[in-house]
C-alpha cells in the first residue's frame, strides 16, 4: 500500500482550469476541501475505501464543481490547482486561495 502512496504523491501536479476543462466535459473533476490531504484522499478513492470517501461526500468534504465555480474559472486564467488523476477522477484543490473553489 506504501507504494500506491508513493505513486500518487509522484503524481501529484499543477494543473489550470483549462487544462481540467475536458475532464469536467466528462463530469470526472472532483474537489476536495482544503482540510484534507489530496493524497490521503486519492488513496481511499483507489483502494476502494466507501466509509471514510462516503463521509467526505456527506460533509460536503468532496463535491462536483457548479456551474457558477466553473464560469469563475473560465474567466480567472491565474487559478492553478494541485491536481490527482485517479481513474476515472481527477482530485483538485485550488494552490492559491480562491473563494470560487469552496462549496455554496
Amino acid at each position: 500500500m506504501s507504494d500506491l502512496r508513493q505513486d500518487l504523491t509522484e503524481l501529484l501536479d499543477e494543473a489550470t482550469w483549462e487544462w481540467l476543462v475536458p475532464h469536467a466535459e466528462r463530469d470526472a473533476v472532483i474537489i476536495v476541501d482544503d482540510g484534507l490531504d489530496l493524497v490521503e484522499v486519492g488513496l481511499a478513492i483507489a483502494q476502494d475505501q466507501t466509509q471514510p470517501v462516503n463521509h467526505w461526500i456527506a460533509e460536503q468534504l468532496l463535491v462536483k464543481p457548479t456551474m457558477e465555480q466553473k464560469i469563475v474559472w473560465e474567466k480567472a486564467d491565474q487559478t492553478r490547482f494541485s491536481a490527482l488523476i485517479v481513474q476515472p477522477y481527477v482530485l483538485i484543490q485550488a494552490l492559491v486561495e480562491d473563494p470560487g473553489i469552496q462549496p455554496a
